[in-house]
């Protein structure tokens, strides 16, 4: 990584101003006390779901190692924009480094990208789950589940390194105000005064492949799920096969909703005053929904919460020493 900031061409502009949202100190203030308070709730929600499912045993299944999985990217992926955001609320000035900007677009974009290709894989499981329940734990084995995650990663960071190059290479020269909250594509380019087709040829052609291959493939898997269930089963086991899958349904709509609206216009000249409203949308309050709508909506998981409080009720009414009660809860 290095070596890739080190062939940044050298231009006049060291850092950027992002222009964020045009209002008054005040207002700031209490959007800087709402982001704040949404930020940790989704930091705290999200390492609630990573403990559940790595202390309670009969979380210990492929679905829940996914789901941790997506509340451990989440945690990074709201990291990546909201802390700037946070100062820059309070900071009048709004500057970051041409080489922030870069790491900041690469990893929003990289966590993006990953978050696709999780769906994917969580749908799979669903397929598996309910199309062959009686092969599931025979196809999804450890082994398995470990090496579709390592290989969403892997997957993201390559295809990010190919967005990265071209952009890294563009010359900055004019101004260096971007209009958005954060170093997002087409107002980062649209400052350039260099060429851009081969950014925006290579960001929208993978962003293209990225997110409709994904949807197609998670839509795909939700067709099978819903023709087999309604081949094999009855109403009431249809109305069951749904309410397991609607979770990851409910998060597959919010997320694309709102990425394709920004991510596959006909081109990165294309601006709409709504941009920055829908960037935070997808930025800062998606992370706070996902595990909020995945825990509220599975009854096991819920159990699992339920168990833990009361083991933990148990353990602060008791007497004994804090090394019994550490014991007794992993006992559970």
């Amino acid at each position: 990584m290095a070596s890739l900031w080190s062939s940044l061409n050298i231009t006049n502009i060291s850092e950027f101003t992002l222009l964020g949202f045009p209002l008054g100190f005040q207002t700031k203030v209490v959007l800087f006390i709402v982001f704040l308070s949404v930020y940790l709730l989704t930091i705290t929600s999200n390492v609630i779901i990573i403990c559940l499912v790595k202390c309670n045993q009969q979380l210990h299944k492929p679905m829940y190692f996914f789901l941790a999985n997506f509340s451990f990217l989440e945690i990074w992926y709201i990291s990546v924009t909201v802390p700037k955001m946070l100062s820059d609320f309070l900071d009048q000035g709004r500057k970051i480094s041409m080489v922030g900007c870069f790491i900041q677009f690469y990893f929003f974009f990289f966590f993006g990208s990953t978050e696709n290709i999780l769906l994917v894989i969580m749908s799979f499981d669903r397929y598996i789950a309910i199309c062959y329940p009686l092969q599931y734990f025979i196809i999804m084995t450890e082994r398995l589940c470990r090496l579709l995650a390592v290989g969403a990663w892997i997957t993201s960071v390559i295809a990010m390194m190919i967005v990265i190059i071209p952009v890294s290479r563009l010359s900055f020269c004019g101004s260096n105000d971007i209009d958005h909250v954060f170093c997002d594509f087409s107002p980062l380019v649209k400052l350039s005064c260099s060429g851009t087709k081969m950014s925006e040829v290579t960001f929208f052609f993978l962003a293209g492949v990225v997110m409709i291959g994904c949807f197609s493939l998670i839509m795909a898997s939700y067709v099978h799920i819903i023709m087999t269930v309604i081949a094999t089963s009855s109403t009431t086991g249809l109305r069951s096969a749904l309410t397991t899958c609607t979770s990851h349904f409910t998060v597959v709509f919010i997320y694309y909703g709102t990425v394709m609206f920004m991510y596959l216009r006909p081109s990165a000249t294309i601006s709409f005053s709504i941009d920055k409203v829908v960037s935070v949308f997808y930025a800062v309050l998606t992370p706070l929904m996902n595990p909020i709508i995945y825990s509220l909506r599975n009854k096991e998981v819920k159990k699992a919460m339920q168990r833990s409080l009361r083991d933990s009720m148990k353990c602060f009414q008791t007497v004994k020493k804090p090394q019994t009660c550490l014991a007794f809860h992993y006992k559970q």
